[in-house]
């Protein structure tokens, strides 16, 4: 699970000013540490289908953050996803 001083290192490394904590790129940072978090957790607990469809969640929530950033500004877009490399 994420602590209080991962999700602040988080916020801190993708905020676009200086008391930003909720913009799309701070939002897909901290959902895509917890996508990874149970990537790794369903490694050793295949079973748990209700921890999955939670991830299954986030990843839907994740995908429609996506989309609107690149509706809004594809050049931010871009610069997220090369940071959090979700696409190569």
């Amino acid at each position: 699970m994420q602590s209080k001083e991962d999700k602040e290192i988080i916020v801190k490394d993708n905020r676009t000013h200086s008391k930003d904590t909720g913009s799309p790129e701070v939002q897909v940072a901290l959902i895509t540490n917890r996508i990874n978090y149970l990537a790794g957790h369903f490694s050793m607990h295949k079973k748990d289908y209700h921890s999955r469809t939670g991830l299954m969640k986030l990843v839907g929530q994740r995908k429609r953050l996506l989309e609107y950033l690149k509706k809004q500004d594809v050049k931010r877009y871009e610069n997220l996803i090369k940071k959090l490399k979700l696409r190569k």
